[in-house]
């Protein structure tokens, strides 16, 4: 995409979504985009027909792979999150299969249990508390319009953004999910991401290349940071540097919704405090697993495997049987995930 077409496309999202300044986006429904007369619903390959969204929503998620609706989810049940994030955090609870992770720069020799440690927790689907985000009807009635409706809960996640060190270390690169998912079809899954309290470029928020959810998987490892990268945070090597970029400033409750193919990452947390989010991936439980030995996703493959291995003293396991541990049905019937 040349210069011209990246600002052409920038252009027209911002004026979707009313924006005053490019390059930043205020998360709010997308009503209010132009005329649809030329968008025909056997256009669609990324949404489904189910009275939830509206043509709008539709055709926004279709040409730009996300999707904000604004306070979503509630202040009681964020509240809730919180809560439990530090009980974790205390270590007051511990979920069998829960992943704690702390930024790189802390040294174990700093490490006391406590919120400020922590960067961020992973596969809570065993902590009730927590995995109550992926059953919330709210959630799932918008989950559905991407995956249809048996929807399997795959890979959930709270983010701590700490304060940058300095190091820059509190940034993620930019990356598609699929390049951790051993299961296809891609455009039967989707992330819901909420905002925990008001996110923006000063402590960190969300960054997309709109419309990229349309291109194939890139090669993705990890970025030759000079002040170290957190692991696991693997980015995409060589992508378009003309493709535009859209900062999502969200509310607490806002929740995007996109695509696994949508190239995005996050800024550092230049802000005193951390910066917090929940989410899940979700998926139709009709996906299938695939092999990626041979493919860009071997490497992502071999480092998952090998910290399960370690962790838990599994010989045999295989990604496959990962992410089978991980998925829970949250609507319908388990299928084939």
């Amino acid at each position: 995409m040349d210069r011209n077409r990246a600002s052409a496309r920038l252009t027209v999202l911002l004026r979707h979504l009313g924006c005053r300044s490019a390059g930043t986006i205020i998360a709010h429904h997308t009503s209010g985009v132009g005329s649809l007369a030329s968008f025909h619903p056997q256009q669609f390959q990324y949404t489904r027909e189910n009275n939830v969204l509206s043509l709008e929503q539709r055709k926004f998620y279709e040409e730009n792979g996300f999707l904000v609706i604004k306070n979503l989810v509630s202040d009681a049940d964020i509240q809730r999150f919180r809560n439990e994030f530090e009980r974790i955090c205390r270590k007051e609870v511990k979920p069998l299969g829960l992943s704690v992770m702390r930024d790189v720069t802390i040294t174990k020799s700093e490490y006391v249990p406590s919120e400020k440690v922590v960067s961020k927790v992973q596969d809570f689907q065993e902590d009730e508390e927590l995995f109550r985000y992926c059953t919330l009807p709210e959630i799932l009635k918008y989950v559905e319009c991407f995956t249809g409706p048996n929807i399997m809960a795959m890979h959930t996640m709270l983010i701590n953004k700490p304060p940058d060190s300095g190091k820059k270390t509190s940034r993620h690169p930019l990356h598609q999910d699929l390049h951790y998912f051993p299961f296809r079809p891609s455009n039967n899954i989707v992330c819901a991401w909420t905002a925990m309290e008001h996110i923006d470029r000063n402590n960190g928020c969300l960054v997309v290349l709109p419309g990229t959810h349309k291109g194939p998987l890139q090669p993705h490892d990890y970025p030759q940071w000079e002040g170290g990268v957190n692991i696991m945070f693997h980015g995409i090597q060589d992508y378009d540097k003309n493709n535009a970029r859209v900062h999502l400033v969200m509310e607490k409750g806002d929740t995007v919704f996109f695509h696994p193919l949508l190239i995005h990452g996050s800024g550092r947390n230049k802000s005193q405090g951390f910066r917090k989010a929940i989410s899940c991936h979700f998926a139709d439980a009709n996906c299938h697993y695939i092999d990626v030995e041979g493919t860009s996703q071997e490497n992502i493959e071999k480092e998952v495997v090998d910290i399960v291995r370690k962790k838990y003293g599994f010989k045999d396991v295989t990604l496959k049987d990962v992410w089978t541990f991980r998925g829970r049905v949250v609507k319908g019937e388990r299928i084939n995930l």
